[in-house]
């Protein structure tokens, strides 16, 4: 698999300009504050739509990340340190996880409706038709941790480095999930007679340099 551009790759200035950003959209700045939802919506509501299946539920989820994301800046409540993503990310899975609670105490099960039409992750995009009915369903067999980790990494597109940050988890272990939980999928891939797109060197690209906790 196509490994997605992580803040790593990108230019040596980006986390200086995201701090500049995040300070002025403190201040009301609106157009910085756009910016700021041009960064991150595409991939805060792919991972959304990913969890709950529900384009018009993750676009409501969308909205709700950011008016809290707006809140705490306007409260001064969150300082820039390097850690934005995670931040942001993390709430956008705590609200996944509200709409799975709400969803189940009114008896209706978001993850028996997302499998059957979980996004592929981007990489996938432009996949023969087959070949990607068959990576969702694959997605679908996964379990919730293990879809959880391909997600975080490959619809939202967080390092492995920030994504240690979220779960509070080392890196080693999640470097290990991941790998499990790509082999998983390639498995139900050659059992299904489907060429697998995913690659097997993808989990350790943006590792290198991270630390080697475990």
């Amino acid at each position: 698999m196509t490994r997605v551009a992580s803040r790593d790759d990108r230019e040596p200035d980006a986390g200086e300009r995201l701090a500049d950003l995040l300070a002025r959209a403190s201040t009301g700045d609106n157009d910085a504050w756009r910016s700021i939802i041009d960064l991150y919506a595409r991939r805060v509501f792919a991972l959304a739509k990913s969890r709950c299946g529900d384009a018009d539920l993750a676009e409501e989820i969308t909205q709700s990340v950011f008016a809290t994301v707006a809140s705490t800046l306007g409260a001064g409540g969150y300082t820039e340190q390097g850690r934005f993503e995670p931040w942001l990310f993390r709430i956008t899975m705590n609200r996944v996880r509200d709409e799975a609670r709400r969803a189940k105490r009114a008896g209706v099960s978001l993850e028996s409706t997302s499998a059957p039409i979980l996004a592929a992750p981007s990489p996938a995009r432009g996949l023969a038709p087959a070949t990607l009915a068959k990576l969702r369903q694959g997605l679908g067999e996964l379990s919730d941790a293990d879809r959880e980790i391909i997600e975080l990494r490959h619809h939202a597109g967080l390092s492995f480095k920030e994504m240690t940050e979220m779960l509070n988890e080392p890196l080693g272990t999640l470097l290990a999930r991941h790998h499990r939980a790509l082999k998983k999928l390639r498995n139900f891939l050659d059992a299904a007679g489907v060429t697998s797109p995913l690659g097997d060197n993808e989990a350790t690209d943006d590792s290198k340099g991270a630390g080697t906790e475990s």
